[in-house]
């Protein structure tokens, strides 16, 4: 994954096809996101996280910047900001979640791209798409509460 400003993303998947990559295509996303041009955000996160208490989940929060588990309130705080401008590590975060048992993976929001790379890089592992207000009755309805 690449990003930055839109101009130097687009030379890059320019070049990445003039060298005979597999894929190379332009996200539909609103902003530059994970990359040093969201510092401001990240900014505007911090402030906004000094105003709430976070509690200790259960079960423990899997960081994308980190790739593994936390639980320590101050730690989420700090990995939620560390997340607006750095680099997602989503295949070592998909592999922990493997390594310690999990099976089921289920993605929220629009596009099905990350379900399917949970499957090829867990093996045995389902991820299932849940972005339109059929999906979460469908998912609610097969839960047992």
């Amino acid at each position: 994954m690449v990003s930055g400003d839109k101009a130097a993303v687009e030379r890059a998947v320019e070049i990445a096809k003039g060298r005979g990559a597999k894929r190379a295509m332009m996200l539909p996303v609103s902003a530059p996101f994970h990359c040093a041009l969201m510092q401001p955000a990240a900014e505007a996160m911090a402030r906004a996280l000094a105003t709430v208490a976070i509690r200790q989940p259960a079960p423990p929060l899997v960081a994308n910047v980190a790739a593994h588990a936390i639980t320590e309130p101050s730690e989420i705080a700090r990995r939620l900001v560390e997340q607006v401008t750095g680099t997602v590590r989503w295949r070592e975060c998909v592999a922990y979640m493997a390594r310690e048992g999990v099976t089921t993976f289920y993605e929220v929001g629009a596009g099905k791209v990350l379900s399917g790379l949970v499957r090829r890089i867990a093996d045995g592992a389902t991820g299932t798409a849940i972005g339109t207000p059929e999906d979460i009755s469908a998912f609610k309805a097969s839960r047992i509460v």
